[in-house]
């Protein structure tokens, strides 16, 4: 009788997200003093993970980026700045010293969608299926959020991984440690026509997160009135935007978004690029509900809720300069195989 051979491939998929409305509130020290609130839903620009185990060294692969490099072994995953999300993840999750892990994101680069977040959920999903460990969905978000934010030293909060790990729309509560998980089931008819009169458009000038988050923080620590109201106000408009949903209705979830949009520039001088002042410009002038920045801002994505008949909206923009992405949502979380 035959032996069965173990596997020496594994895989694992996440999705990017949509921040609705409450973003930055789930980033410390706010969400530990005051707790935040995040309302997301997830979409399919998934990062992908694909491991393969054998050779005498250690080959990374970031085929976005164009990016890759080897070492003899892990004494070679020294961060430095070149692909330090993968060697931190690797550092965690040790697996045997000769493997090529590949990654490869549908999310353009520091385009604001979480693709990090959903980076790290897939990165520790495959490496802990190859591992032999099968962890709960809460667990992988949590192993991710340590992964990017301690092992690869990149600053922010938990909403990312929590949307990659568990897909679908979501309102999250944040008080550190803590998250509260709490899904939105959405009318399939409404969901349908959020779908198709969202329209997801890329600046096509990326942004450096981490530098904006450290600034806002800073202010919020110093105590600064600006950025401490605009950061609670938008955890009220989370709770709100949660409702609107919910209830079906369109137009108020895109007044929301214009709301949220406007507490957000409040945090930072930069949080607004001429780019994506030019974007919302347009999309307003087309007739768009209600838009904002994808995630952090000062660059990247920009989504938007038109009116019924989205087409006017789309030419708008890309006479604008924007990429319009392709949206769809993603009703399923991580996966590995």
């Amino acid at each position: 009788m035959r032996r069965r051979e173990l596997p020496i491939e594994f895989r694992a998929t996440a999705p990017a997200r949509l921040d609705f409305a409450g973003g930055w509130t789930d980033v410390p020290p706010f969400s530990t003093r005051e707790g935040g609130v995040v309302v997301n839903g997830c979409i399919e620009l998934s990062a992908h993970v694909e491991l393969k185990l054998g050779g005498s060294l250690i080959r990374l692969v970031a085929e976005d980026l164009g990016q890759e490099l080897e070492c003899a072994d892990s004494r070679g995953l020294v961060l430095d700045g070149r692909l330090d999300l993968i060697k931190a993840a690797l550092r965690m999750f040790p697996v045997q010293s000769g493997c090529t892990l590949t990654t490869r994101s549908e999310a353009p680069p520091g385009s604001g969608l979480g693709s990090s977040g959903a980076l790290d959920v897939a990165l520790v999903a495959a490496l802990t299926c190859a591992r032999g460990e099968r962890l709960a969905e809460r667990e992988i978000a949590e192993q991710g959020w340590y992964l990017e934010t301690v092992e690869a030293k990149i600053p922010g909060g938990k909403q990312d991984q929590f949307a990659a790990a568990l897909g679908g729309f979501q309102r999250l509560s944040f008080h550190d440690p803590d998250v509260g998980i709490e899904p939105i089931t959405l009318d399939p008819v409404f969901a349908a026509a959020l779908e198709r009169q969202t329209v997801l458009c890329y600046t096509g000038r990326s942004r450096v997160s981490g530098a904006t988050i450290a600034r806002v923080m800073a202010a919020y620590e110093r105590g600064d009135r600006q950025v401490t109201g605009a950061l609670r106000a938008m955890r009220d408009l989370a709770e709100a935007m949660a409702q609107a949903l919910r209830a079906s209705d369109l137009g108020r979830a895109g007044a929301l978004l214009w709301e949220n949009w406007r507490h957000q520039q409040a945090l930072d001088s930069e949080m607004c690029t001429p780019e994506m002042a030019r974007l919302e410009r347009a999309l307003a002038n087309a007739g768009a509900l209600g838009g904002k920045a994808a995630g952090a801002g000062a660059g990247g994505a920009m989504f938007f809720i038109t009116s019924e008949d989205a087409r006017p909206a789309i030419t708008a923009a890309r006479d604008a300069g924007a990429t319009v992405l392709p949206l769809r949502w993603a009703t399923a979380g991580v996966r590995a195989w």
